[in-house]
């Protein structure tokens, strides 16, 4: 198994950033280039060592979805003429073989387009953070929310529960709605969230299908210019940005057996060690996570993985 902590492209590309797990590169003034790396967060905090394969597991998945929805909402992903690959639209110089051992399988080239400062997440069911959040007060990001919910249950309607795009290292801020509206607009933000929630009820329907409940998700939006058509961008209903639970083996009233970094955060926690840098995980926590994240890619696309 192969496992690249970080890309190093010897400056034949610009690096634009390196984020918890992408390396973002900028091919020219209207393109980047998104390579997903293998390291691995949690609580905001990055690991040490990386979770092999799982940069080509986010890419590979995310383009099953972006296929999926693509007759619902426009992407950034560029498309390729016939027979041509990515290398095709990257300098000569990444043909060598040890830039394509870091690009192929975990790369999307992507079109540039302005972001809207947004994690726009959508919940199907309670848990997590709005789990806390309805002990406490009976609300789910500041909104009422209907009595006597127990913990993992279907909310009547999926809800788009938004918060603020921190910078790495910082930690997001739940908003409310009307927060939105303030940010954004509020047109805009009503079309974002009713988008959103459409994308999620989509997704979520066939993920029943193939045995999954995706239990929450987390996409983010541009927005073209020129339009003013919402692009979707980034990543999508992967284990990163979403709840991945198992529909045999799902309950009401307790926490639920994940696909998602789940897995890794109760390690941290159990450890003592949650939300702090300088960690190494250890090889069981690393093959187990590994497992949960092929699991998931394999059930949803219905392909088996292979390391490409």
């Amino acid at each position: 198994m192969t496992s690249i902590l970080e890309t190093n492209l010897d400056g034949i590309l610009p690096l634009v950033a390196r984020g918890k797990v992408r390396d973002i590169y900028q091919v020219d003034s209207k393109t980047l280039l998104f390579v997903a790396t293998d390291r691995i967060s949690a609580y905001d905090v990055i690991m040490e060592n990386t979770i092999p394969d799982k940069g080509k597991l986010l890419t590979q998945l995310s383009e099953f979805w972006f296929e999926f929805l693509s007759g619902d909402i426009r992407n950034h992903l560029v498309p390729f003429d016939q027979g041509k690959t990515l290398f095709d639209y990257l300098p000569e110089a990444l043909s060598q073989e040890k830039y394509r051992t870091q690009l192929d399988g975990r790369s999307l080239l992507v079109r540039k387009h302005k972001l809207i400062p947004l994690e726009v997440i959508v919940r199907g069911h309670i848990t997590g953070s709005a789990w806390k959040e309805y002990l406490k007060s009976g609300t789910v990001h500041g909104a009422v929310a209907p009595t006597g919910l127990q913990e993992s249950q279907q909310f009547p309607e999926p809800i788009f529960t938004p918060s603020t795009k921190a910078d790495q290292g910082q930690h997001d801020e739940n908003i409310s709605v009307e927060q939105v509206g303030k940010l954004v607009g509020r047109e805009l933000a009503q079309r974002i969230g009713e988008t959103a929630v459409k994308l999620y009820t989509k997704c979520r329907d066939y993920a029943r299908t193939h045995g999954i409940i995706i239990a929450d998700t987390k996409f983010e939006f541009g927005i073209d210019e020129s339009s003013g058509e919402l692009i979707l961008v980034d990543e999508v209903l992967t284990p990163d940005s979403s709840r991945f639970w198992s529909g045999a083996r799902y309950t009401v009233g307790s926490s639920q057996d994940s696909y998602d970094k789940q897995y890794l955060r109760d390690w941290l926690t159990k450890q003592g060690v949650a939300g702090q840098p300088g960690i190494s995980m250890p090889a069981q926590v690393v093959e187990q996570t590994r497992a949960k994240y092929i699991e998931a890619f394999e059930c949803l696309t219905g392909h088996s993985y292979t390391s490409k």
